[in-house]
Parts: structure tokens; C-alpha cells; sequence
């Protein structure tokens, strides 16, 4: 019987392992994240959002010293996985009773000042020809949250990295303005602390820029400022899947175009629910909302490591004068909605 030949070793080279190209980029992004919230706490301006600074910090690295090319698989997962991540972990700030908590005139307010602003700011995104992904992503973070709804509403909307970083700006700028003036037209317009807190959750942009507003005007104005602000939060999901299927019937006209279901948004709801009737111990609420923010801060830097600022200059002043509409109008709208209801 004659020997059978025995196997020849494989010499070809293991696989790396999938996380090993990622590391440059998401190390880049979490330094980025770590460096912008540092930049918050130490200057102790509470309204000084770590996600803008983030996004500012990377669109500084992005357009001076340009960014290599090892970090592009790091950057895009920080830019799409973590931040649905992110959104998932949200909910842990949030319940449902949050929102009986303001009642039905509160509710009221929220719903359509909110609602109206989308559909406002969309109507003259048309009017002032502005782009539609890009007056979608500036409609949203008007109405809802600030930056989170931005870039959250981007993964249905789907706009380029540019589009995502003017309507920030424009978020970020006009919020910042409520912030400095609200406090100041409390008094003459005659409101009461309740009253000035549930204007201002219901029309400001960031909930940083509601927080340092409200509280401006007293605790029992804080308090409704906040729970307000934390009850449009909660209609960030119905939002992102209104967005969604606008996004796919634009793309039935678009041959081989799809648009990814968010699934990340019904998580979200998910964990609303559940931290709704089992919340989550006292211990690890502050971790999981620094964890969050952190995650939400790499995923901005990432936003800014892709972002050419030359491209941004070519949108213009349109969608600039969209952003400081949709600002009046929901400002408006909520003042209208809380002297009347």
C-alpha cells in the first residue's frame, strides 16, 4: 500500500481581524469626542454643546492637515453604527410618564408647534429653493432636538455630509439666539414660570440651550422647560419614520435607489418603553448618559472629518435664511400655543 501525500501546510496569511481597520479612525474620533467635552466642562458654559465642538474640531483636522486615508472605515463606523447606537441608548432619558407629566395643553403645544414647523420649514424650503434632504435635515432639528435629530434624521434623509453640517450650524446659531433672548422677554410678555419653561422646551433647539434658558427663570421654569424639551425628544422615532418613507417614495422615481429601514428608531422606542415601566437604577444613569453623549460626540467628529467646508460655502445663504425662518416660526407658533391654549 502506497503512502498517501501528506497535506502541504497553508501558508497564506490569517485574515486580520475585522476591528483592526477601524481602529485608526474611531481612535481619531474618540479623541475628537474626548477633547470637545473636556472643552465643555472646563469652560463651564453648560450651553456650550459637546457635540458642535466635536464637529467643529473635526471640520478643522479635515480641511488644514486633510485626513488619511486609514482612517476612512473608522470614520464611517462611527459615523453610522455608533450613532444609531447612540440613538438606542437615548431612550434611557426618557419615559412616557415624562410626557403626562406636562399634560394635555403642554402635550398640545409640543405637538403642533412641532408639527407645523415641519411642514412650515419643508413649504419654504421649496419656496427659497433649498435643496429637500437639506431643508428635511434643517426642519427636523429646528422642531425636534437640535444636532441628535440632525444627524439622526440624515440616516433616512440620507443628504450629504455638507447638508448635515449647515443645518447643525444653522440648529446650533439660531438655538444659541433663544437662549440669550427668551430670558429677556419673559418679563414684558407676562408669562408665568410654568408658562416661560413649557415655551421655551417646546421652541429651542438643543437641550443644553433649554436648560441654561429655562432655569434662567427659576426652578418650577426649569422644570417644565425640561420635561417639555425631553417630550418632543420622544417624537424624534414617529419623525425619523415619516422622514423614511418620504425618502423611499423619492427613491421609486430613482432606478435601483433603496433606503434602509430604521430599524435603530424601534429600538429606541424599545428602550423608552422599557425604562418606562422598569427604570433604570439611579447608578448607572449617569454613565449610560455620558456614554451616550460620548457616542453621539464621535459620531459628530466623524460628521466633521468628512465635511469640506469649500462645498459648504457653495450652499449659500438660502438655507441660512431657511433655518432663521424655521427659528421665528417655531418661536412664534409656541409663544401662540401656550398665550392661547
Amino acid at each position: 500500500m502506497s503512502d498517501l501525500p501528506l497535506p502541504r501546510a497553508d501558508t497564506r496569511p490569517l485574515p486580520r481581524p475585522a476591528l483592526r481597520p477601524l481602529l485608526p479612525g474611531l481612535g481619531l474620533a474618540a479623541a475628537i469626542a474626548l477633547t470637545a467635552i473636556a472643552v465643555q466642562r472646563l469652560s463651564g458654559i453648560a450651553a456650550l454643546s459637546p457635540l458642535m465642538a466635536a464637529m467643529v474640531i473635526g471640520m478643522g483636522l479635515r480641511n488644514s492637515t486633510g485626513i488619511p486615508r486609514t482612517m476612512a472605515p473608522g470614520i464611517g463606523f462611527a459615523l453610522k453604527r455608533l450613532l444609531r447606537l447612540a440613538i438606542v441608548l437615548l431612550g434611557f432619558q426618557l419615559t412616557l410618564a415624562q410626557i403626562g407629566e406636562i399634560g394635555l395643553r403642554g402635550a398640545a403645544v409640543v405637538v403642533l408647534s412641532l408639527g407645523a414647523t415641519l411642514v412650515f420649514t419643508k413649504a419654504m424650503g421649496r419656496v427659497l429653493g433649498v435643496e429637500p434632504r437639506l431643508a428635511e435635515l434643517i426642519a427636523a432639528g429646528s422642531s425636534i432636538c437640535g444636532a441628535s435629530a440632525v444627524i439622526a434624521c440624515n440616516t433616512v434623509t440620507r443628504g450629504r455630509d455638507e447638508d448635515v453640517a449647515y443645518a447643525i450650524a444653522c440648529v446650533t446659531v439660531f438655538g444659541s439666539l433663544s437662549m440669550m433672548l427668551f430670558p429677556l422677554l419673559a418679563g414684558p410678555l407676562g408669562l408665568s414660570p410654568q408658562d416661560y419653561g413649557l415655551w421655551a422646551g417646546a421652541t429651542i433647539h438643543e437641550v443644553a440651550q433649554v436648560v441654561g434658558a429655562a432655569f434662567s427663570g427659576g426652578e418650577a421654569a426649569g422644570h417644565a422647560g425640561t420635561i417639555a424639551k425631553l417630550s418632543r425628544v420622544i417624537l424624534l422615532a414617529p419623525v425619523i419614520l415619516s422622514l423614511g418613507m418620504m425618502a423611499r417614495r423619492r427613491a421609486g422615481a430613482e432606478p435601483g435607489a433603496t433606503v434602509p429601514v430604521p430599524w435603530f428608531v424601534l429600538g429606541f422606542a424599545a428602550v423608552v418603553a422599557a425604562n418606562s415601566l422598569i427604570p433604570l437604577p439611579a447608578g448607572l444613569q449617569a454613565p449610560v448618559a455620558s456614554l451616550t453623549t460620548f457616542l453621539l460626540a464621535m459620531a459628530l467628529a466623524a460628521m466633521g472629518l468628512e465635511t469640506d467646508i469649500a462645498k459648504l460655502r457653495r450652499e449659500g445663504l438660502r438655507p441660512l435664511l431657511l433655518g432663521a425662518l424655521a427659528w421665528i416660526f417655531i418661536s412664534l407658533a409656541g409663544l401662540g400655543l401656550v398665550l392661547l391654549l
